[in-house]
């Protein structure tokens, strides 16, 4: 009888052991999923170009004064004296009302002006261009498409492949730096940064 018990005891054991490995699979399978869709979520979420706006009087409690009069008042920054002209980190360049992505760091240049330039758009559909007149002048301006901010003005003076100079605002953009790119809902672009081509730019702006 004793040793009846005793196999009863160690099939009970067995089953406890195995009933507890599984749980703890479909904890760690959850928290995986759960991670991943709240990833996914968030990356909707600055993806979504239906998002509202808000208005311009949210966006001046919001944005410094700086950010308003750049984005909001086609204003321009003090050259060499703003966030990312000198910025030579691995990342992309987001709109700073939207998120929507708009630059890279893979196509940013010295252009000596003290200003973010860059060759092109990482999204092209993200950017609108438009007839500047002012200032006595004939330019090619620079804004979001969704987002309508001022971002800066296009050039024909920049290097190769494109030849262009998108000289931009530090006050338009938020960077994202490469480490934090699925953090902040963007791990899409990783694969910019990952590539052979992609490291071997970044190690040469370094």
């Amino acid at each position: 009888m004793k040793s009846a018990h005793l196999i009863r005891a160690h099939r009970g054991s067995h089953k406890t052991l195995w009933f507890g490995l599984l749980g703890t699979i479909v904890v760690i399978v959850g928290s995986i999923l759960l991670a991943y869709a709240q990833t996914q979520k968030k990356e909707a979420e600055k993806m979504n170009p239906t998002k509202p706006l808000p208005s311009n009087a949210e966006l001046q409690k919001q944005l410094t004064k700086d950010q308003y009069h750049v984005t909001r008042e086609c204003g321009t920054e003090t050259p060499f004296h703003n966030a990312y002209w000198d910025n030579h980190k691995a990342g992309i360049y987001v709109d700073l009302v939207t998120g929507e992505p708009l630059f890279s760091s893979l196509d940013k240049f010295d252009s000596g002006t003290g200003w973010p330039s860059f060759t092109k758009p990482i999204s092209p559909e993200n950017v609108v261009e438009k007839r500047d007149s002012s200032h006595g002048m004939e330019r090619t301006e620079v804004r979001g498409k969704t987002s309508d901010s001022h971002l800066g003005h296009v050039f024909n003076d920049g290097p190769a492949p494109t030849g262009e100079r998108y000289c931009v605002n530090s006050a338009s953009l938020r960077f994202i730096p490469v480490e934090k790119l699925k953090e902040e809902g963007y791990g899409q672009y990783l694969s910019l940064f990952q590539s052979p081509q992609g490291q071997q730019q970044q190690a040469q702006r370094d």
